[in-house]
């Protein structure tokens, strides 16, 4: 039975959509099985008509898979259609085929390459039976899904860096013209904005929006617009 919504305060690491036609087709132990490893692992399951077996929504990221609970032979050129098929779908797209047998490893591999794989796309995983393979299902999304967060988070950190630095040279920059101070360079930064911004200010728009003295916003307007008085900012 699909997971939905509660107010139990239970917090899902990540979704997991079945298709519908895949699930007809598997033993009834084996759905238990993947419940039951989806719920020990915070994730919910949700039922639909969806291309690929799985799709696993995961920190941001999601990730489609083909399973093939036990390899067929008879059934080779089926299978490596629909991979050519999803693989122009979804940026993210893995393989997991069951192959229990030498024999039947033997024939994926024959397979593999008399269709023309490219190692990687997609990446194709070999398991000896279905457990084991959802089980790897699970691992590569929520590994997916890690390499997904970071990504974000350190894209965040460099933004917040680079934000850092331009605000240094902006209050270097303000704080290089005689008599304004770090007080001073920032209610100008909060009131006004831009370097540029500051620049074209009118006396009367600093003193209405800063509390700047008439001094200091009269030094600020002849330093931007008095080539007499300018003075090129020493950043060091």
């Amino acid at each position: 039975m699909a997971s939905s919504g509660d107010s139990s305060g239970f917090v899902a690491r990540g979704v997991c959509m079945m298709s519908n036609t895949w699930r007809e087709k598997q033993n009834p132990n084996l759905i238990n099985f993947i419940a039951t490893f989806l719920a020990a692992n915070s994730y919910r399951l949700n039922f639909l008509s969806v291309s690929p077996d799985f799709i696993f929504n995961n920190g941001g990221v999601s990730v489609a898979f083909i399973f093939e609970t036990n390899w067929d032979c008879g059934k080779e050129a089926s299978v490596f259609s629909r991979v050519n098929t999803l693989k122009r779908q979804f940026k993210h797209l893995y393989v997991v085929v069951t192959v229990p047998t030498g024999e039947q490893n033997e024939s994926f591999n024959q397979s593999y390459f008399k269709y023309g794989m490219v190692p990687g796309c997609p990446t194709f995983v070999p398991v000896l039976d279905p457990e084991m393979g959802f089980e790897n299902i699970v691992k590569i999304a929520h590994a997916r899904g890690v390499c997904k967060q970071q990504d974000i988070i350190a894209t965040m950190k460099n933004e917040r860096e680079q934000a850092v630095q331009c605000m240094d040279a902006f209050l270097r920059v303000l704080t290089s013209i005689p008599g304004i101070d770090s007080h001073d360079a920032n209610a100008l930064a909060q009131a006004i904005g831009s370097i540029e911004a500051i620049a074209k200010a009118s006396k009367g728009f600093i003193l209405e929006n800063t509390d700047l003295s008439t001094e200091k916003a009269e030094t600020i307007v002849r330093f931007f617009r008095d080539p007499q008085y300018h003075l090129s900012p020493k950043i060091n």
